[in-house]
């Protein structure tokens, strides 16, 4: 049976609470030997996103992978704009950079605060 992913995110406080795993969840699972409720390898979106960005990376941050739809934070309107025109390019680099096809689409939204 598999098992339904979870989202990844790099602020879990902008989240609805069902999205989140408790830590002790994760824990458990690892000293079980059970498979994490998430997919751990999707977590290097983080990692990678600066290098596939390049200056753009302080316009925009992933938020979270789920169903390989990535969110994407945006600092100002006109960005969003940009980042639309270059949504492809920024899948092929990040599924690249990935070694799989983990994202299959971006929604760019503006950030609040």
């Amino acid at each position: 049976m598999k098992q339904k992913r979870k989202a990844i995110s790099s602020q879990d406080n902008q989240l609805p609470k069902e999205t989140l795993t408790p830590l002790g969840e994760i824990i458990s699972c690892l000293f079980s030997g059970q498979h994490l409720p998430f997919c751990l390898e999707d977590a290097r979106i983080l990692e990678v996103w600066p290098d596939v960005m390049g200056e753009l990376v302080q316009y925009a941050r992933p938020v979270v992978l789920t169903r390989g739809k990535l969110r994407v934070e945006v600092s100002d309107p006109i960005w969003i704009q940009e980042l639309k025109f270059l949504e492809k390019e920024i899948m092929e680099k990040l599924n690249q950079a990935l070694g799989k096809r983990a994202v299959k689409g971006i929604e760019f939204r503006l950030r609040r605060g």
